[in-house]
């Protein structure tokens, strides 16, 4: 049997990319490589997230980066891979803008009848270090370019400003007064300012990652052996007991063993008010402690912790590639040399029209230089960056940019009851059992409940411990998908569960029929329980009734999806009467009870064949099917591990109200992004003709050319305005 290879994710910082040209180069190299299973250069990032067949491959990818003009630099798997680093450039615009300014304004005189043009040789000496000293980024990154046959943004520029300062001293040397240092010189200036500016603008973006690494403490104080000292968080170990006190970051995930405290978890969860915790409560590292002093059992550390988990999703989603941006990808790569050849024909038709060869080369700069491909390029990604961002800071963490840019288009949304809609704790209302055996009924539930963490099997185990009564154990369990279980207990079989579960054993349950309906018709479960007789007949002997509360913000919920236009159904496994009464009580569209796990997905599976985008919200093990079935699966995080790893969302506080805060987070990305590359195409639509037909000096081209960046990217930090349409604050005690 063939061994599949193991594909390893690694992470680069990518320096030197200035344009979606450079980060579409590198991503097709990367992609031609030998064992490189996927890579993706994103320019709001400035990373390359690349997945490759069974590693060592590094140092190979390095080289290539390094082969076309740009620099990697591979991140440590601990290492926050979204940098803070402020950008660093400023003294070169301030330097240019010196520099620049003296040839800038005799233009602004001549507007109000003054003549301050410079001589022609002050003016070169103050050009020519703007061109080759602040310029050279450009000249070594489009030469670099030029050899691998591929253009960028450096291209343009050097070949434009070249052009208007090479005319300038082939004007200077034949002694005439019209010279056009101050385009050259201006030109360059403005893109080192917009480039600073961009850089300022796209730091922003990643405010909501900065804010969660912010969150890791550097130390921790460990009880050991009785003696308490304080060490670095990365000497911590599982087992350890950490004591924090009041106003202290929990350093990390564990268990309370001591005291008892509100804890402030409202940077991951979104929640704002705290939440009362004590002795075997889980605390997460990062939260709050407000009031108490407690001895915590760590129980995660590292790379394990809620936390790091948090962020590693945020930074995937933040890093990929949806499919709209791969569309503007393929226009990239075509777009340097189709301006090429615009400004080319530019400077032979103006020529050929009138003979001025300085005006022909003027007005073929000012395409070179107004058609940047940087508004393109950044139009997506930092609408995606800012979008999970800020949905991640109201507690709903997006797996990937494809799930965000899904998520727009939902317009069904089927919902599990138990621990979705419903608060998750059920408790035993009633038990109705043949005549004097309402205590073997408990007694032999409770045995086949017994180390289940089923919400049921809670109820059922916590109402025994509370009537005193003695649980005997069972044997030989087997479970009874969709339906419920059947094991031995004192040597006898017994079946617990659903109408199916007696269905499946042969067992009427006409005798009790009557009184389960009106509790049935009030919105409560029933779980039968069947036992063998002596004759070893399966035989009914009763049922357990629960009840389990509507969570406060379930109406409110359905409300707002329906709002959105979306249509709402219920899943569950529930019969008919309680499962009814339930969508009645929330104003759902349809419900589905009496579901099986595999039947939960076949009907998700159904309405995507309709034509209809489906989410699906649960939590348990049971919904996983139809959460990988949905379009977009939604999480909740109180819920399964199974559930959140199969879900494209995860909602960090268990409110339902979160799952149409998504789908309007996402529409609004969505709307930014559309928004973005509209405008980066229409002003390469209309900035490249008018430079083309000499309306445009090179001057102000430069000036457009270099804002139409800024303004896609403040354009996209407009998303961190968004609230959730209702804080869904719950005190809890």
């Amino acid at each position: 049997m063939n061994k599949q290879p193991s594909l390893e994710k690694l992470d680069f910082a990518i320096s030197g990319m200035t344009c979606a040209a450079c980060a579409g180069r590198i991503e097709r190299s990367l992609n031609k490589l030998p064992g490189v299973q996927q890579a993706s250069v994103n320019l709001a990032t400035e990373q390359a997230h690349v997945e490759v067949v069974d590693g060592g491959m590094a140092p190979q990818i390095e080289q290539a980066v390094a082969k076309l003009g740009y620099q990697a630099q591979l991140l440590k798997p601990d290492a926050p891979s979204i940098q803070a680093a402020l950008p660093r450039d400023g003294w070169q615009v301030v330097i240019g803008a010196i520099f620049t300014l003296p040839l800038v304004l005799p233009m602004v005189g001549i507007l109000f009848g003054q003549h301050w043009m410079l001589p022609g040789w002050l003016q070169w000496l103050l050009a020519t270090p703007v061109q080759f000293w602040l310029g050279a980024r450009f000249y070594r990154a489009g030469w670099k370019a030029a050899l691998n046959l591929s253009g960028n943004m450096d291209l343009l520029v050097a070949i434009g400003t070249s052009a208007a300062y090479g005319l300038s001293v082939y004007l200077l040397w034949q002694h005439s007064i019209h010279l056009y240092f101050e385009a050259s010189s201006a030109v360059i200036t403005l893109v080192l300012l917009g480039k600073w500016l961009e850089s300022r603008a796209k730091r922003q973006t990643t405010e909501a990652i900065r804010a969660l690494q912010a969150l890791r403490p550097d130390t921790a104080r460990v009880r050991r052996d009785g003696l308490e000292q304080d060490i670095p968080l990365a000497r911590v170990v599982v087992g350890d007991l950490v004591l924090v006190r009041p106003g202290e970051r929990m350093p990390v995930d564990g268990l309370i063993r001591e005291g008892s405290s509100h804890i402030d978890e409202s940077m991951l969860t979104g929640e704002s008010v705290p939440i009362k915790k004590s002795m075997q409560d889980k605390v997460t590292g990062g939260a709050v402690n407000l009031d108490g002093v407690l001895l915590v059992e760590t129980t995660a550390i590292g790379a394990e912790t809620t936390l790091a988990r948090i962020i590693r999703m945020v930074e995937d989603a933040q890093l990929g590639k949806p499919a709209i941006q791969r569309l503007v990808d393929s226009v990239s790569a075509v777009f340097v040399p189709v301006v090429l050849l615009i400004a080319t024909l530019t400077l032979l038709g103006w020529a050929w029209h009138d003979g001025q060869w300085e005006q022909a080369v003027l007005n073929a700069v000012a395409v070179l230089v107004i058609a940047c491909p940087c508004a393109l390029g950044l139009a997506t990604p930092t609408a995606i960056m800012a979008g999970t961002g800020v949905a991640a800071r109201h507690g709903i963490l997006i797996k990937d940019a494809d799930a965000l840019e899904l998520s727009h288009k939902i317009n069904v949304v089927a919902f599990d009851k138990t621990g979705t809609l419903t608060v998750g704790k059920p408790r035993v209302i009633q038990a109705v059992s043949q005549p004097g055996q309402e205590a073997t009924l408990l007694r032999l539930a409770a045995a086949l409940e017994r180390g289940s963490h089923h919400p049921l099997a809670v109820a059922v185990l916590q109402h025994a411990q509370v009537t005193g009564l003695e649980v005997p154990a069972a044997s030989d369990a087997v479970a009874l998908p969709g339906s419920g279980l059947m094991a031995k207990v004192e040597g006898r079989r017994v079946w617990l569960g659903n109408q199916r579960a007696m269905q499946q054993a042969g067992v009427s349950i006409d005798s009790l029929q009557e009184q389960a309906l009106p509790l049935l018709e009030n919105g409560l479960t029933i779980s039968w329980l069947a036992v063998d007789d002596e004759q070893g007949q399966p035989q009914l002997l009763g049922f357990i009734a629960f009840g389990d509360e509507l969570k406060s913000e379930a109406i409110m919920s359905i409300q707002h999806l329906h709002a959105l236009g979306i249509r709402v159904l219920l899943l569950t496994g529930d019969n008919p009467a309680s499962a009814q009464r339930i969508g009645q009580q929330l104003g759902l569209d349809e419900v589905y009870a009496e579901q099986l796990p595999s039947t939960k997905a076949e009907v998700v599976a159904n309405l995507r064949k309709q034509g209809h985008v489906v989410a699906m919200v649960g939590d348990g093990i049971n919904d996983a099917p139809a959460l990988a079935a949905a379009d977009i699966g939604f999480a909740m995080s109180t819920g399964t591990d199974v559930a959140m790893h199969t879900a494209a969302v995860t909602l960090m506080r268990a409110s339902p109200l979160l799952v149409a805060d998504t789908i309007a987070i996402s529409r609004r990305t969505y709307s930014k992004i559309r928004q973005n590359l509209f405008w980066a195409f229409v002003y390469n639509l209309i900035g490249v003709p008018l430079a083309a037909m000499g309306m445009l000096n090179p001057v102000v081209a430069g000036a457009a050319m270099a804002l139409s960046s800024v303004s896609v990217v403040t354009n996209a930090l407009m998303l961190r305005r968004w609230k959730p349409t209702v804080q869904a604050s719950i005190p809890r005690d």
